[in-house]
């Protein structure tokens, strides 16, 4: 019975977590509640980096927390950081109980947190509904674990595998719905990547046009040879815009950054930028979430590398014909043995379309 009631409660904290998605970066997403006698006395989640963390939120409002049990969807932290730790204003309230939905997978953390609520007396129980909470921070996660974001690339397609036409016209393949759905896409991210051939051809904004608070992305453009134009419109928008590159150009280098734009020099790989370096950068800049909104080479050099967790393909009822363009660049593969394989996760339509949720196998 108390596992099935911890898992009630768990969910309602897993609920609260997701209202700071679009905000945290680079936090993780976390939601807090607090229960005496099967009552919530005290709810809360993180919002945004620097503010309090959710269990300060959910213990604000309430006088006496004394003899409560804590439902929490991350372990709560044990070191200082831009706020005190949580582990000593749970102490200090007198809870009972934590319950955790997962460990921290950020070494500050990583278990000593629910060790310092053990050492107080407090009981703890941890992995209730951890699947949950691992999808909520995929992110974060990866980017603890493995030292990269998590990558999600977004395509959008005609019933015939076609991303535009011939001459590179592409607006609109999908419906407004799905354009709106890819916006909430932007949203969760913590960046958008794309390639500087993307830029020339469309001068994209490459940012989130939704009717919510939010944490607008990183921009970051791959341009190996710094061909950016210092007229592109993404380095006046609010926010920060990255071009990574190859290029030792000091007066190219020195004009963009005049017109808004970060510049960073990285190491190469066979005379383009080596993505592996690329996501490791990326990480050190506390990306949790990239979006991939690029074309067919650097789709294909990122899939060749292994580096997509997750492709998100809207397919519009339509067809553009065999001389359209496609979805990846990959000339090394000549027989079928070569195939990239991946595994649906999910459809369903939004607008006309299909939205579709891949994970490579």
């Amino acid at each position: 019975m108390s596992s099935v009631r911890d898992a009630f409660y768990m969910a309602q904290a897993i609920s609260l977590a997701k209202r700071g998605r679009y905000t945290t970066d680079p936090n993780p997403r976390v939601g807090c509640v607090l229960v005496r006698d099967d009552v919530v006395i005290g709810q809360g989640w993180h919002v945004k980096a620097g503010q309090g963390h959710a269990e300060v939120e959910a213990l604000k409002n309430v006088s006496d927390a004394k003899g409560a049990t804590a439902y929490v969807t991350l372990e709560p932290c044990s070191h200082q950081g831009r706020t005190p730790p949580c582990c000593d204003a749970l102490i200090k309230a007198g809870v009972s109980r934590v319950v955790a939905a997962m460990q921290d997978p950020n070494p500050q953390v990583s278990g000593s947190g629910l060790e310092k609520l053990k050492a107080a007396g407090i009981e703890v129980s941890c992995g209730v509904l951890q699947e949950d909470a691992l999808a909520l921070n995929r992110g974060f996660i990866k980017r603890m674990t493995d030292n990269r974001p998590f990558v999600r690339s977004k395509l959008a397609m005609s019933l015939d595998g076609r991303t535009a036409m011939a001459s590179g016209e592409s607006k609109w393949i999908t419906s407004n719905e799905a354009r709106a759905d890819v916006h909430r896409l932007r949203a969760e991210s913590s960046a958008i990547l794309t390639g500087i051939n993307t830029v020339l051809a469309d001068d994209p904004a490459l940012n989130t046009r939704i009717d919510e608070d939010v944490l607008q992305p990183v921009r970051v453009v791959l341009d190996t040879h710094l061909n950016m134009p210092v007229t592109a419109q993404m380095a006046k928008l609010p926010g920060r815009s990255l071009i990574l590159t190859c290029a030792q150009h000091e007066q190219k280098q020195l004009a963009l950054q005049q017109t808004g734009f970060e510049v960073y020099q990285l190491v190469g790989k066979n005379g383009r930028l080596d993505l592996h370096a690329v996501m490791e950068f990326l990480s050190q800049q506390q990306i949790n979430e990239l979006l991939v909104e690029a074309g067919s080479v650097l789709n294909g050099a990122l899939l060749a590398e292994g580096l997509v967790d997750e492709y998100v393909v809207y397919m519009a009822p339509c067809i553009l014909g065999d001389q359209g363009r496609g979805l990846f660049n990959l000339p090394g593969l000549q027989q079928m043995a070569d195939k990239k394989q991946l595994k649906l996760r999910d459809v369903r339509q939004v607008g006309q379309d299909l939205k579709l949720t891949y994970i490579p196998l």
